[in-house]
């Protein structure tokens, strides 16, 4: 697949490339979900490389169908290009007027605005990739705080609280994104 995309350096960050995942990213896969922050809030884990395997073959299998976007987020390093994040756009369709947004930041990356500037980047292609799409949603549970700084950087405001629904157990925050 040859879709790329780019997120700008922001002093002192480097630049970010979004690419969708890739059988040859099983470790980055495995090593960013070693994690317990990141396995508390997302819904299918992976603890091993079966797991692993698994999760990259759905993201390809979504991509193919339409469901989901699914990006690896690499950033430039001296040793070459590292995978720092993932971002995805869920449930979007031809003329549909709203999709939903997800991302997770791996341990060793936090703190540097990579998630908020793959979200842009990610949002940005949604928007032109999708014309119909007049809205794009982030959803986190309420006692994510991070994910509601991630979402107020990346220029979603902040709607309603929504009732919880498995698999989570608490209340939850709606944040959106109207089309430019």
């Amino acid at each position: 697949m040859l879709i790329e995309l780019r997120a700008p350096a922001v002093p002192p960050a480097r630049e970010l490339t979004l690419r969708p995942w890739c059988a040859d990213d099983l470790n980055a896969v495995v090593d960013a979900y070693r994690d317990p922050v990141l396995r508390r809030w997302t819904r299918l884990p992976v603890s091993n490389a079966a797991e692993g395997r698994r999760w990259l073959d759905r993201a390809r299998r979504d991509w193919d169908d339409g469901r989901r976007y699914t990006f690896a987020v690499l950033e430039d390093d001296p040793d070459g290009p590292r995978i720092v994040a993932n971002v995805v756009l869920k449930y979007p369709t031809p003329d549909g007027p709203t999709a939903e947004v997800g991302y997770w930041t791996a341990a060793w990356a936090r703190g540097r605005a990579i998630a908020p500037r793959a979200v842009v980047a990610l949002s940005g292609w949604a928007f032109d990739r999708f014309p119909g799409l007049t809205r794009l949603d982030l959803l986190h549970q309420v006692d994510n705080v991070a994910s509601c700084r991630v979402a107020q950087k990346s220029g979603y405001a902040f709607r309603e609280v929504l009732p919880p629904r498995p698999p989570f157990p608490l209340d939850g925050h709606r944040h959106s994104l109207d089309a430019p």
